[in-house]
């Protein structure tokens, strides 16, 4: 319903429906409040929605915010941040275009999409079979999607790799077949046991939050294949050059036989025609 507030002076087109709901607007416009104290304190901010129990509690001037669930958005005063669920968005203080789905998310964070705090699997369609073209999307330990970078703006202490891909020559390729919790369908697979990998280089396994082997880094095994491929392909061509060399040699060498046979069969000759 539309409503007149104590502190209002000039705002317009607000709407407020609850127990000291936009309370404290002096300016503010556009700004819609349901539910009990929801954008109580706000006071010159604008274009905000508060939906639930003290939603958006803290705003003073925050633009742009939309916050859907009991103490939704509760500490932020920053602007264009969304907040859907029960304290979702409750630890953000003055961040800035944040998404926070059913996540407390982090002070002053800005950018940042977080969705769920408890959950334990994701599914998510329209991603399994679909063709994209770019790199690889991968997730790191703490749960962050990003596509992984090679430029050297991002990366400290680079320098050959050397004899440490020779670890390779350790492990041990295994074929199996997931339980049925992770694939019903049992189909044969292929790849490394990361228990079995940390004995080798613990460098090259992921952990779990327990701190236990999780999984295997195959970008990084994938590097040191090639590193091994490289180091086998310089010993290809040293010894190509070598066997070329020898070949000349053995070339020379027979060409010398050759001519001291000649000579010798000459001589041969002339001492039979001297006898």
């Amino acid at each position: 319903m539309m409503r007149l507030f104590a502190a209002n002076t000039t705002a317009n087109n607000n709407t407020a429906d609850g127990f000291q709901a936009l309370l404290k607007n002096s300016t503010g416009a556009q700004n819609t409040a349901t539910g009990e104290s929801a954008l109580k304190n706000n006071t010159t901010a604008n274009n905000n929605t508060a939906d639930g129990f003290q939603a958006l509690f803290h705003n003073a001037n925050g633009a742009n915010n939309t916050a859907v669930g009991q103490h939704a958005l509760f500490n932020t005063t920053g602007s264009s941040n969304i907040a859907v669920g029960a304290n979702a968005g409750s630890n953000l203080t003055m961040g800035n275009n944040n998404i926070d789905i059913g996540n407390p998310g982090v002070a002053a964070e800005s950018n940042t999409i977080r969705i769920g705090s408890v959950q334990a699997r994701t599914f998510i369609k329209g991603i399994s079979g679909v063709a994209i073209a770019g790199g690889p999307v991968v997730v790191n330990s703490v749960g962050q999607l990003g596509v992984m970078v090679s430029s050297a703006q991002f990366k400290d202490e680079i320098k050959p790799m050397n004899k440490a891909s020779e670890a390779l020559l350790a492990l041990k390729p295994v074929t199996f077949r997931y339980n049925k919790e992770i694939d019903p369908e049992g189909r044969p697979q292929f790849g490394l046991v990361a228990e079995d990998v940390e004995k080798v280089n613990r460098d090259l396994v992921l952990r779990n939050e327990e701190g236990k082997p999780y999984t295997v880094r195959y970008d990084a095994v994938n590097a040191m294949l090639l590193n091994e491929f490289l180091k086998e392909h310089q010993t290809v061509q040293e010894l190509k050059v070598s066997v070329a060399q020898q070949k000349k040699q053995i070339e020379a060498l027979t060409a010398g036989l050759q001519k001291v046979s000649a000579q010798l069969a000459t001589a041969s000759s002339s001492l039979a025609d001297l006898k």
